[in-house]
C-alpha cells in the first residue's frame, strides 16, 4: 500500500521503468514466500505472542532501511528483507485467529482483521501521498519513516496487550518436523487449498499494482486525485469487511465467495478496459472494485483455515502465506511484462492483464467447491 500509489513518482525519480517497478513490488512479496517456507520449520514450535512481536520488530528496522536507501538496488534489498518479516507476520496473525475462533464465527473475525488492510487504504495510502509530496527534503521516503516510527508505538502496544497462545506446543514435538512439513506440503486436499489461493492473489495483484499509472496515463485522472480514489475504496472496505464476515457466518462462506468472485469480475474488467470518463465514474468503479476483490478473501481464509487441525495450522497457514506471496508477486511481474509505455506516455495492454485475471477469478469459483468440500472431511 505505500509502493502501489507511489508508482508514478518511484518511476520518475528513480528513473526505472514500468518491469523494473514490478520488480520492486515483488521482492516484498518473493521474499515473503521464501520466508514462509523458512518459517514453516518452527512457526509451531514457538509461543505465538512472542513470535509475533519478535517478527514485528526485525518489519520496522527493515521499513526504516527503504527509508535509508540511496538508490534502487538497496531499496530492493531492503523492501525484500521488509517482506520476508512482513510476510510470516500476516499468515502468523491469521493462524492465531483461527486458533482462537471457532469456525462458525470466524468469518465475522477474519472480516474484522481483515478491515484492517482498509484502515492501511484509508490512512496510509493518502497519508503516504501526502507526506512525499510535503515533506520535500524526504520525498518519497517520508512514508517508510513515519511507518517505521508509528509501528514502534504499535509493537509498545502489542507488547502489553496480545495474551500468550500456546494451546498448539502440546503436540509441536511429535515425530520428525520435516516429515511433518512434507506431509503438509503434499497432501492432495492441501495441494488444492495451495492452488485456489494462488489464483486468487493472481487475479487481484496483476491488475491492482498498476491501477495508479492507467488512471493518470490513459483515463487522464489527476495524479493529486490518487489518494482520493484509494480513500474512498479504503473507506467503502472498511465498512464492507465485517458485513461481508457476517453475511459468509449466515448464508455460507462457500455461496458467498462464488457470488463475490463472479460479481468483482466487472469492476475488474473496467478498471482495464476503462476509457477518459469523470472522475465520478472512476470513483465508483474502483470502489467496487476494492470492496469485492478484498472481499473475497473473507470466506476464502475462512474455509482455507478449517482444512487442517490446530496441532498443524502455524506450518499450513505459513505455506498459504508463502503461495499467496508468490503468486502476487508472480502476477506483479508478469502484468510488468505484458503492459508497456508507449511513447506518447500511454500504457498498452492492461486489457489483457485484465482478461487474464478474470480467467484466473473463474477457476476459483470452480475449485472453491473442492475446498468446501475438504472441510467437511475433517
Amino acid at each position: 500500500m505505500i509502493m502501489m500509489p507511489l508508482g508514478p513518482e518511484f518511476i520518475r525519480v528513480l528513473n526505472i521503468n514500468t518491469h523494473q517497478f514490478g520488480l520492486l513490488l515483488s521482492s516484498y512479496t518473493f521474499a515473503a514466500a521464501i520466508a514462509g517456507i523458512l518459517t514453516t520449520y518452527y512457526v509451531d514450535r514457538f509461543e505465538r505472542r512472542q513470535l509475533l512481536l519478535g517478527l514485528y520488530a526485525f518489519f520496522i528496522i527493515a521499513t526504516v532501511a527503504c527509508g535509508l536507501a540511496p538508490n534502487y538496488e538497496i531499496l530492493f534489498i531492503a523492501r525484500a528483507f521488509a517482506g520476508a518479516f512482513g510476510g510470516i507476520l500476516g499468515s502468523l496473525v491469521q493462524t492465531i485467529v483461527a486458533d482462537s475462533i471457532p469456525f462458525e464465527r470466524r468469518g465475522k473475525a477474519l472480516g474484522t482483521v481483515m478491515a484492517a488492510f482498509s484502515v492501511a487504504t484509508v490512512a496510509g495510502v493518502p497519508l503516504s501521498l501526502f507526506l512525499a509530496n510535503h515533506i520535500t527534503y524526504l520525498g518519497w521516503r517520508a512514508p517508510f519513516m513515519f511507518i517505521g516510527a508509528i509501528s514502534t508505538l504499535i509493537l509498545y502496544i502489542g507488547y502489553c496487550n496480545i495474551p500468550k497462545i500456546s494451546g498448539h506446543l502440546s503436540h509441536a514435538h511429535e515425530g520428525s518436523r520435516f516429515r511433518q512439513i512434507y506431509e503438509v506440503l503434499i497432501a492432495h486436499h492441501h495441494l488444492r487449498a495451495f492452488l485456489f489461493m494462488g489464483l486468487i492473489m493472481f487475479t487481484g495483484f496483476s491488475v491492482i499494482p498498476y491501477i495508479a499509472l492507467y488512471l493518470t496515463t490513459n483515463v487522464g485522472i489527476d495524479n493529486s486525485y490518487i489518494s482520493l480514489i484509494y480513500l474512498c475504496g479504503g473507506v467503502a472496505t472498511l465498512m464492507s469487511s465485517r458485513l461481508i464476515g457476517h453475511l459468509a457466518d449466515q448464508y455460507g462462506k462457500l455461496k458467498m465467495f462464488r457470488v463475490l468472485a463472479i460479481v468483482s469480475l466487472v469492476p475488474l474488467l473496467v478498471t482495464t478496459n476503462l476509457v477518459p470518463v469523470p472522475l465520478w465514474v472512476v470513483l465508483i468503479n474502483s470502489t467496487a472494485f476494492f470492496i469485492l476483490v478484498s472481499g473475497r478473501m473473507i470466506p476464502a481464509m475462512a474455509m482455507v483455515s478449517q482444512v487442517v487441525g490446530g496441532n498443524i495450522r502455524g506450518t499450513f497457514m505459513s505455506l498459504i502465506g508463502s503461495v499467496q506471496m508468490l503468486a502476487s508477486g508472480i502476477a506483479s511481474v508478469v502484468a510488468g511484462m505484458v503492459v508497456t509505455i508507449k511513447p506518447d506516455g500511454m500504457m498498452a495492454h492492461y486489457n489483457l492483464v485484465g482478461y487474464g485475471a478474470a480467467v484466473c477469478g473463474l477457476l476459483t469459483f470452480w475449485l472453491v467447491g473442492y475446498i468446501h468440500s475438504d472441510i467437511k472431511t475433517q
